[in-house]
């Protein structure tokens, strides 16, 4: 398969660009960046238009086809660009129903920690910490997690992955607008 244009070279990206479960590239870990450039700042923006068009929170390089460890996120109107991720502390638990636009139309209800502290560069090559919790630190682990080569059925507990990807396949043979699918803890 081909990588799709970011508009690096005048490609116009849109949300049919995003991988969905089943693409390889979503299970592979993803390469440190080690250069930041010109590129990879068109590649920034236009992954954040890719996110808007969707609609999304947050998305990682992977699930554009980039093996790049890379991931936009605006929650609160602030788009930002965080590179090379890590979590370096996490704390409390939060369950909430997390959705992903690689796995689309599947919401499911996953225990995860509730605040983490995040290291990673910006765009300008700074180092960056972020605490965050509660929506912002699931959607940093999500995205991590992605850059991991880990997907939502990878952190669910046995039961649950079975009924979530049951869900997920009948929902995948139903019309496009169908209601999204909602899958509990118990």
């Amino acid at each position: 398969m081909t990588p799709p244009d970011f508009g690096i070279s005048g490609g116009q990206p849109d949300a049919s660009t995003i991988r969905v479960y089943g693409d390889p590239v979503l299970k592979t870990l993803a390469a440190t960046v080690t250069n930041i450039d010109g590129k990879l700042v068109s590649l920034a923006e236009n992954m954040l238009h890719i996110m808007y068009e969707a609609p999304g929170l947050g998305l990682a390089g992977p699930q554009i086809g980039v093996q790049k460890q890379i991931f936009v996120y605006d929650v609160d109107d602030d788009p930002q660009v965080i590179l090379n991720p890590t979590i370096v502390e996490s704390s409390g638990e939060w369950v909430y129903d997390e959705g992903c636009l690689s796995i689309p139309g599947l919401f499911v209800e996953m225990l995860r920690p509730k605040e983490v502290l995040v290291r990673g560069l910006t765009l300008e090559g700074d180092e960056i910490e972020v605490e965050a919790d509660e929506l912002l630190a699931r959607l940093f682990q999500h995205e991590i997690d992605h850059l991991q080569g880990v997907l939502m059925f990878d952190r669910m507990l046995p039961e649950q992955r079975k009924i979530a990807l049951n869900e997920y396949q009948k929902h995948e043979k139903s019309p496009k607008n169908s209601e999204p699918v909602h899958v509990r803890l118990t």
